[in-house]
Formats: structure tokens, sequence, C-alpha cells
């Protein structure tokens, strides 16, 4: 990730150029000495402001890219050239697009709903990216860590853009090679905990071991132990699988209503064990019963494509937190949406988490270090896969959080119409039906 000083340092840099350069202008008219000492004042701190800027841009190993409004490049750093393969005289002036190719990890290139220099036109804000391969002018594929942020004039329309981008292709191979270690080691233990975890349950069976109260006491704790070790070693091969794509999914039609209904009803015990109430509602707060549901009122539905099972493992990570990190009160799933976005969200009104914590809360490994905390278990990776799950079907996950009165993670899905859905559906059916066939023409 890039840092917000070096960012800021650059757009500063830039903006006070700009305006030195107009003030200049609006000063250097013909007339008395008094007009000719200010344009000479004016022009020395012109000069300085354009070896300030000169010296940041040039000495940073960042690469650095100033688009105007018809998106041609305007400055172009000699990191950039670097990076790209392109020099300064050949990206100056031209199209951005001939100069950066941005591809995906199986070579493809990006798609323009994908490719930040194309968001950033469109949303008119910063658009990041982490996970971008470049392809250079020589044809070598380059990792990169993104930012594109857009420039806003006074009326705030965009006039322009900057792009700062770090060749991450090291780190990037060493934490695939970590990735790969964890994936291995974490497979390799499991069998061993697994079989302990399985004589344990043996030893505390009734019908195969007879011990005494005190010797239960000590092979509970030990199940225990065993059970949240096992669960350790799963979230790790998860991460990794997760990170390096090969996580399994099988996405189908999913109509989110129904879905996330059936699910509270499965999730609201946990919480009903601490006094706690839960509810699902839908559109603007209306309450479903989440066990029987309501056949009086006319929810819309929701179409989404995604697994269930893996959308299931994120929110029952999110309410799993919502009931850890509330000691009472009301946790609420909610759905709503719009034509292109299925929106839910999990709500509690617990300790709530801190500013500064939230814009790393989905980094893996990391926990919120407080003395709500503290005392609570966990792997610091339950966030971290649950954003990688819900990027798989192009999702997005967020948390609004205030401390004391609880935090709202809340999940976009693109949406899919009803029509669309059905089609899937019937795709899916025959595909199902067909299976059956190739498996005994293959035997």
């Amino acid at each position: 990730m890039f840092s917000n000083n070096l960012i800021a340092s650059v757009s500063v840099g830039l903006i006070i150029l700009v305006v030195a350069i107009i003030a200049f202008l609006k000063f250097t008219k013909p007339g008395g000495s008094k007009q000719s000492t200010n344009a000479s004042k004016l022009a020395g701190k012109l000069r300085d402001e354009r070896v300030k800027s000169d010296i940041i841009l040039n000495g940073i190993d960042d690469g650095v890219i100033l688009l105007d409004e018809g998106q041609t490049i305007q400055l172009f750093n000699p990191a950039a050239a670097k990076i790209t393969g392109w020099t300064i005289e050949e990206a100056l002036g031209i199209n951005w697009a001939a100069v950066i190719k941005l591809v995906n990890d199986k070579g493809q290139d990006y798609e323009s709903t994908l490719n930040p220099f194309h968001l950033v036109y469109e949303q008119g804000h910063a658009i990041h990216d982490n996970n971008a391969n470049l392809q250079s002018k020589s044809g070598k594929v380059i990792s990169l860590s993104l930012t594109v942020s857009p420039l806003l004039d006074n009326s705030q329309q965009i006039s322009g853009a900057i792009a700062v981008l770090r060749d991450v292709t090291k780190e990037r191979k060493e934490e695939a090679q970590r990735a790969e270690f964890i994936s291995t080691a974490s497979h390799e233990m499991r069998t061993p905990v697994a079989a302990i975890e399985g004589y344990l349950a043996l030893a505390l069976n009734d019908r195969v071991s007879s011990i005494d109260s005190r010797a239960r006491g000590y092979l509970d704790k030990a199940h225990e132990s065993t059970q949240h070790l096992g669960k350790l070693f799963q979230d790790l091969l998860t991460s990794a699988k997760a990170e390096d794509g090969r996580l399994t999914s099988h996405p189908v039609v999913v109509e989110v209503g129904e879905f996330l209904q059936g699910l509270t009803n499965d999730l609201k015990f946990a919480a009903e064990k601490k006094g706690m109430i839960v509810e699902f509602t839908v559109g603007n707060g209306l309450t479903v019963d989440a066990r029987a549901g309501d056949n009086k009122v006319v929810k819309p539905l929701y179409y989404s494509v995604a697994d269930p099972d893996r959308m299931r493992e994120v929110i029952t990570n999110l309410f799993d937190n919502a009931v850890k990190y509330s000691e009472k009160g009301r946790i609420t799933i909610g759905l709503t949406g719009d034509d292109k976005v299925v929106q839910f969200f999990i709500k509690d009104t617990g300790h709530g988490i801190p500013a500064e914590d939230i814009p790393h809360l989905f980094q893996k490994f990391y926990r919120v270090d407080n003395s709500n905390t503290r005392t609570i278990g966990g792997t610091g990776l339950g966030l971290f896969i649950s954003r990688k799950i819900v990027e798989l079907y192009g999702g997005r996950i967020w948390v609004e959080s205030e401390v004391g009165k609880g935090s709202t993670f809340y999940i976009n899905l693109p949406r899919i119409s009803t029509q669309k859905a059905e089609e899937l559906k019937k795709n899916e059916a025959a595909e199902t039906q067909l299976k059956p066939i190739t498996t005994l023409t293959q035997t």
C-alpha cells in the first residue's frame, strides 16, 4: 500500500506549482517597478517550487503519472519510466492506455469495468488495486500496487488524475512462498490434530471408557483446545487458498432474501443464549419473522450469483463476531438494494471499533488490540477470508462503527434481474441433468 504522506506530498507539490504559474501569469504585466519586483519574486518562488517538485518526483521509487482531462499523460517521472519500460519522452503527450497495460493473473487484459484508470474518471474518487499486473513495453509482467486519484476543479468536475504505482514483484513472490508454506504446514498438521481430537472424544465417551470427574474436566479442556487448534489450521489453509486463487467455489443463482432469512433462523440461538434479540429486516426496516416468514408481506426478490456455502461462511463469521463482541442488545441482519446491487448487513450494539483500526480490519492476522478483545480468542483471519470470498463474486465488504455504540458490516453483491435469474437457473438445471449422462459415456 502507498504512503498517504507520499501521495499528499506529490499532490501538494503539483498544486503549489500550478498556483504559482497562475500567479506568475496574473502579475507579470507591463508596468512600474513594483510590478516588476513582484514578478521577479514570484518567478523565484516558481523556480523554487519547480525544483522541490522535481526533487520529490525524481527521487522517489514509486511511479507517478499525471493525466489531464482528456486522459493524456502530462507528467511521467523516472520511476514510472523504469517500471513501464517507456521513456519519459515517449510517454508524454499520449493516452495512458498506450503505456499502461494492466493484466490479471492469467495474463488477460483488464476490462474497463475493473481498470482503475477508467474507473477514476467515471466514479470521481480514488481507486486502489493491490493485485494488478503491468505488462511493460518489452512484454515483461510486473506485479503492481496501484492508486489512481482524481483531480477536481472548483466546480468539483474531474480535470485530470494522478496515478501512483509501485513495483511489488519481489514482495508478492515472497508472500506466495509464505502462503505455500502455511498451506503445506496447515494441511500436514490437520491430520494428527484430527487424530488427537478423535481419541479425546473416545476418552470422553461413557460407552467406551470410564474416567473420574476430575480427569473428565482435564480432557474437556484438552478437547476444546484441540478443536480451537483445528480451526486455526483450517483458517490458515483457507486464507492461503484465498490468496493464490485455489479457493473452491461453485456459484449459483441465489435469492438472497430467502437465503438470509433461513440463515438468520439457524444462527439466532447463539445470540439468544446471551439474552440478545435477533431480527431479520427487509427494505426500509421491515421486520420479518426469521423462523416462519410472513406470507402477508410482499418482499422484493434480490437475486445474485454466489456460492451459498461460501456466503454462509462469511455471514456466520460476521454474526459470530457480533455475538462475541456484544454483551447485550440486538443483532440485526438486514437486506436492501437497488437495480444493480444487493446489499445486506449485520448490525450489532456491541463495543464498536476504534476509527484507527477500521482501515486495517480486513488485513490478514489483524486484530483490534484493546481490553475488550484480549480476552476473546481468534486467529485474525476471519475478516480477511470473508473479504476474499466476497470479492470472488465481484462484491465489496466494509464496516461502519462507533466505539460504545456498535458496528455494522455491509456486503454488496451484483444484482441480477428476475428474468436473468430464471435463465441461469434453467442452464444450471440442464447442466445438472447432463452430468450423469457424461459420466456414463466416459465409463
